[in-house]
């Protein structure tokens, strides 16, 4: 940490911390003006008209995506696994017992019969 923010209070980090969140977020709008007026220029430049539509900006999210659903099911325990990552150790003995994966496949799951 610099010299300078060791003698800050809390509320003037704070305060601090926001002002650089607004330059930051001011850069960035530069930066993309920038680029859209590049790419215009580029286009032209062939004679293409660009539309760039500020609402089809979408900030990106960091995080996980939504709970996955269940995939199969131990009807003894009733303990679920959605088929992703490591193998549940419950379907690991069930399958060294002999038992297929498919057999513990959720109704959905299933491959349809095909009619006789």
């Amino acid at each position: 940490m610099s010299e300078e923010l060791k003698g800050k209070s809390e509320e003037e980090l704070e305060t601090t911390i926001a002002e650089a969140k607004k330059a930051l977020e001011a850069k960035r709008r530069e930066a993309r003006a920038g680029t859209i007026a590049k790419i215009k220029e580029l286009a032209a430049s062939i004679g293409v008209t660009v539309t760039i539509s500020e609402s089809n900006v979408v900030p990106m999210k960091a995080g996980r995506g939504g709970k996955v659903p269940a995939k199969y099911r131990d009807p003894a325990t009733g303990d679920v696994w959605s088929g992703r990552g490591v193998q549940p150790t419950w379907l690991r003995k069930k399958i060294e017992a002999g038992h297929s994966p498919e057999d513990f496949l959720l109704p959905e799951f299933k491959p349809q019969q095909a009619a006789a």
